[in-house]
């Protein structure tokens, strides 16, 4: 009986769906709201009276993105330009420098729905 279900496969029988789900497989998509658009450069000065060019919105979700992803900063600086890139948005990524050093001034909490248990 164990040798009979060894032998049963899938058979694909609607190719052209088969390989739309591939290609869906792996699409990312991004929701940028026009109030993030606005706030993503800096009109303040920073700490040092130094103006700062992006945002702590802009590094916070730089930094979410690292952590969800997994990504290393240079990876990440790359990965959010090309987004903009795509969709036609005049910003660009903090540096990986900038969201480097001001890592330690936020804190950023990405919370897993999958790991809060009631």
């Amino acid at each position: 009986m164990f040798r009979f279900m060894h032998n049963l496969r899938y058979k694909t029988t609607n190719w052209k769906q088969y390989n739309q789900s591939l290609i869906n497989r792996d699409s990312l998509t991004f929701w940028i709201d026009e109030k993030a658009i606005q706030l993503w450069n800096q009109t303040k000065p920073g700490h040092n009276e130094k103006t700062r060019l992006f945002s702590d919105l802009a590094i916070a979700t730089a930094l979410m993105i690292k952590c969800v992803f997994s990504m290393p900063l240079r990876s990440l600086q790359r990965s959010i330009n090309s987004v903009f890139k795509v969709a036609q948005l005049p910003l660009l990524c903090p540096h990986c420098s900038c969201v480097s050093r001001l890592c330690f001034l936020m804190r950023v909490q990405i919370v897993n729905p999958n790991m809060i248990h009631d």
